[in-house]
């Protein structure tokens, strides 16, 4: 199986696969996202450190069933060869009604077919006034019209 574009990348293909997985985690399905990762992919984020597609399921499955509503915005950051950088943020709120948004960093190294192996995420959040949240859009795929994280100055 490939997962097209596969590296090396250019500008172009770098932006679609960053556009590809922000889409894929605002579909928030932890099953088809894990998809995009190699079978033995290796992430750290934050202070976990899952270790293959099972593990992938079980931490995005308890993730999104305590960041509710969550709505993610990538952008690209850096390219070269079999690797990106993103910037991103994301919106979401707990049980209590809290909202928070979240702001990170992601390495990524792709391997030939286009599967991402490994993932290293850098990420903290604070709380923000429901008032105050930029993520509007119905919860799925962000319009192609929305604004990305530098046009809302993020």
């Amino acid at each position: 199986m490939t997962r097209p574009p596969l590296p090396p990348f250019t500008e172009e293909t770098a932006r679609q696969k960053v556009r590809m997985a922000e889409d894929g985690w605002n579909g928030r399905d932890p099953a088809k996202v894990a998809q995009a990762y190699t079978a033995h992919t290796i992430w750290r984020n934050r202070a976990e450190f899952p270790r293959g597609r099972a593990q992938v399921i079980d931490f995005l499955t308890r993730k999104w069933s305590r960041e509710l509503d969550y709505r993610l915005i990538k952008e690209l950051w850096a390219y070269r060869g079999n690797r990106i950088a993103v910037r991103f943020a994301y919106e979401y709120h707990d049980d209590t009604g809290t909202w928070f948004r979240a702001y990170g960093n992601e390495n990524w190294e792709f391997a030939a077919d286009g599967l991402m192996h490994i993932r290293h995420a850098s990420i903290n959040e604070c709380p923000i006034r429901e008032a105050d949240r930029l993520f509007r859009w119905p919860l799925g795929r962000r319009p192609d019209d929305h604004p990305g994280l530098s046009e809302l100055g993020l």
